[in-house]
């Protein structure tokens, strides 16, 4: 521990609502350890953030005030500080719009999140994965799909988010699969990626139809044996179809697209949009997130 103190420089960290992951990071951008918590901006009062990150890291600073750079749901109005947002247009929020946070162990700096005011829409971390994505694809123009609970799409043009929307993806998957009808028919932890891939080219050509053949998991689990694989597959597919639907009638999805997330989720979203003539490429959303919390700290190092 004590040789982790000596070596670390700072202190990234990237906090959601229901998980906290910090790194302790030297000054060249290297990660030396990463460490995960259960304790989400959704579980912790104001008061209670900064003991959080504290126990998180332990003696892990050796005693030192480490610069510490954070985003995502630690900066929301219920979280540690409300950073304010950023309004698209807008290039990745800066270490220079931080929000500065009294803290005693750290000091303490929150990325703002981004907003667009029409239509409304509000993104916190992801706008920390796309300064990643262009620190480690400068001059990347096109659409970026960000998968997740809360699913993402942005253009980006000239290294400014330009405009997004958020789809509920992944919350309604979760809901429909853990509380619905649909819960016994869908149980399985087994990935059918052929009843998948039928199902989703369907959706995005006729996603009102695909909405209407939900129930038919059900009725053809009862009737015909449908394996609860093939319809978690199908499920999936026909709510992300409907997604890339709707995502199409605002980007151009024919072109290039970045897609930033989790292995699974990533190659389910990427055959969807190959299947539609989309040039796609993959990155890993741990680590942009980390690039850019690095290319923040740089900023700071730099003022």
């Amino acid at each position: 521990m004590a040789d982790i103190a000596e070596c670390a420089d700072w202190v990234a960290v990237d906090w959601g609502t229901t998980h906290m992951r910090a790194w302790l990071m030297r000054a060249d951008g290297t990660a030396i350890e990463q460490r995960h918590s259960d304790k989400g901006m959704g579980s912790l009062r104001r008061e209670e953030f900064e003991p959080a990150l504290a126990a998180l890291l332990g003696d892990a600073c050796g005693g030192k005030r480490l610069p510490a750079i954070v985003c995502g749901m630690a900066g929301a109005r219920q979280g540690w500080a409300e950073a304010a947002y950023v309004a698209v247009p807008c290039a990745p929020p800066s270490i220079s719009e931080a929000t500065q946070v009294p803290a005693e162990s750290l000091d303490v700096r929150i990325l703002p999140g981004v907003k667009q005011d029409a239509p409304a829409d509000v993104m916190r971390g992801e706008e920390t994965q796309i300064a990643g994505l262009l620190a480690e694809k400068p001059g990347f123009e096109g659409v970026v799909c960000l998968p997740g609970t809360h699913s993402k799409w942005a253009e980006i043009a000239d290294g400014r988010i330009v405009r997004f929307s958020t789809f509920m993806t992944g919350e309604l998957f979760a809901l429909i699969s853990g509380q619905s009808v649909l819960r016994h028919s869908v149980a399985s932890d087994v990935w059918d990626q052929p009843a998948f891939d039928d199902a989703v080219g369907e959706a995005i050509e006729q996603p009102i139809a695909s909405m209407a053949k939900l129930f038919a998991l059900r009725a053809e689990g009862l009737l015909h044996g449908l394996e609860p694989a093939a319809a978690r597959a199908r499920l999936s597919a026909y709510l992300i179809g409907a997604e890339i639907a709707a995502a199409r009638e605002v980007y151009a999805l024919e072109g290039r697209i970045a897609i930033v997330g989790a292995a699974g989720i990533v190659k389910a979203y990427g055959a969807a949009l190959t299947s539609i003539g989309a040039e796609v490429r993959y990155l890993d959303a741990e680590r942009t997130t980390l690039m850019g919390l690095t290319a923040a700290y740089a900023e700071l190092c730099n003022s």
